[in-house]
């Protein structure tokens, strides 16, 4: 059965990375703010793309790195600053989001939002709980993201979150669907694969994947593409959604495709 995640919104899915921040790197607008939100809201794309982390005070908040050193050039960890001093920094430059504060402040956009440390998984899944229906959870790993969809549940989710692969699992697909062998647990529960076109010199993103989660009733959703044609490319060759930098761009290549 399909998710809620997935009703109600265009195919295929454009997924804002981080939002939508200026492409001028001397911009006010940096990635994970509430104005590169507010930007992919505005550009047309239903979902945002982001990453959750939680902060010395314990609070569950959108950021990618796991220290402020390529944004600020400060070393620190992100899990060993005060929300306040974050929010701080992060003010001339769109704004800090908590999760809580995205999912109110964005009533109607779907927020795709990696977990990305084990410490973030309760937190997150607590927050999260109320807004099950329009939240989608994804980790390279797959126990990390368990957990934070136990959390939402713990904390009264009516319904699970939606839920991405993680790593392990996508290995597996992409092996087992070359031999046309798909154990029937495989993707039990899972409702999307985000990958890469290709990791290295390894091509992901290939016709026996894409037919395999199809099947299974799994989108497939492709990261980082921010070209048009590489957008439209992928769409045709199967693709559900583009995870790009450039959601005004995608909104555009893709809105007839």
């Amino acid at each position: 059965m399909t998710h809620p995640y997935f009703i109600g919104t265009p195919h295929p899915r454009v997924l804002a990375h981080r939002g939508l921040p200026s492409a001028d790197e001397d911009s006010a607008v940096w990635e994970n703010t509430a104005a590169a939100f507010a930007a992919a809201r505005a550009a047309g794309a239903a979902y945002i793309e982001t990453d959750c982390r939680v902060t010395s005070d314990g609070d569950a908040v959108l950021f990618h790195d796991e220290t402020l050193e390529r944004l600020f050039g400060d070393p620190r960890p992100v899990a060993e600053v005060r929300t306040r001093e974050l929010a701080e920094l992060l003010a001339p430059h769109g704004g800090l989001m908590t999760v809580a504060e995205a999912l109110t402040g964005f009533p109607e956009s779907r927020f795709n939002i990696d977990v990305k440390t084990d410490a973030a998984a309760k937190p997150l899944g607590a927050v999260i709980a109320a807004h099950a229906h329009r939240v989608l959870l994804t980790s390279f790993s797959d126990a990390r993201r368990r957990r934070a969809v136990e959390a939402a549940i713990a904390a009264g989710a009516e319904l699970r979150p939606a839920v991405s692969a993680g790593r392990g699992t996508i290995i597996a697909l992409r092996l087992l669907a070359a031999v046309r062998f798909l154990p029937r647990r495989l993707l039990d529960g899972v409702d999307a694969v985000q990958i890469p076109e290709r990791q290295g010199p390894i091509r992901v993103f290939v016709p026996s994947l894409v037919r395999a989660a199809h099947r299974a009733g799994v989108e497939v959703h492709v990261w980082t593409v921010n070209d048009a044609a590489d957008m439209r490319r992928l769409v045709d060759a199967g693709a559900d959604g583009i995870v790009t930098d450039r959601a005004d761009v995608a909104v555009r290549a893709l809105s007839s495709a």
